[in-house]
């Protein structure tokens, strides 16, 4: 059986995903958490889990900086993300602060499902913010060789992605126009076959140019 963990500050949403999550089968719910304190406190009665679901809006220790915690402590707990947030701001932190998966809570059931089994048997799950070559390099392991056919101002820009800067900082940064940005973020879209700056993130992640 698979072990999971709910960290969520409200009560009635985490039992009725603990409800939907047991009726999967081979996942049991070892515990559940109010906050990412009370978590940690709950890891010494418990049994550590495999996969933790992971609110981000929590009083006390909120989801980031929780998944911070876990990635510095505990980075054998694979991390999906639950939340209303729907922004790449929100995303991007949470990859960079190791969370595998990311979903919104009101996906249907079989999207939780899908999620957690991708999860647990390849290490990342995958969703609409992602699609193309951006799924064959997080299941299959991808093809570093890709990164060298971008050139040298791509890389850099991807690597921002990888920040918290807004498009015209990453301009300001690179010395170039915004209009340039503009372009070298379409480009990329093109070249990997994604559609948002999370799917730039996910590939310069998977490919070793930023280290969650």
């Amino acid at each position: 059986m698979i072990k999971i963990a709910l960290i969520d500050d409200h009560a009635l949403l985490r039992s009725g995903l603990a409800s939907v999550i047991t009726g999967f089968g081979d996942y049991e719910i070892v515990f559940e958490a109010d906050n990412g304190k009370h978590f940690i406190q709950q890891l010494s009665t418990y049994p550590c889990p495999d996969v933790v679901l992971l609110d981000i809006t929590m009083p006390e220790m909120d989801g980031f900086e929780t998944a911070g915690w876990i990635k510095e402590n505990r980075p054998d707990i694979k991390i999906l993300v639950l939340s209303m947030l729907d922004n790449d701001a929100a995303i991007i932190r949470m990859l960079r602060n190791g969370a595998r998966g990311y979903i919104l809570k009101d996906s249907k059931p079989e999207v939780l499902r899908s999620s957690l089994h991708s999860i647990v048997h390849k290490g990342f799950c995958t969703n609409e913010l992602v699609s193309g070559k951006m799924v064959h390099f997080i299941n299959k392991g991808g093809d570093t060789k890709e990164v060298h056919t971008l050139s040298d101002k791509e890389i850099a820009f991807l690597k921002l992605c990888c920040s918290e800067k807004s498009y015209k900082e990453m301009a300001d940064e690179l010395g170039i126009a915004p209009r340039t940005v503009e372009s070298l973020r379409s480009s990329l879209f093109d070249k990997l076959e994604t559609t948002s700056r999370v799917g730039l993130v996910l590939y310069a992640i998977r490919n070793g140019l930023f280290k969650v």
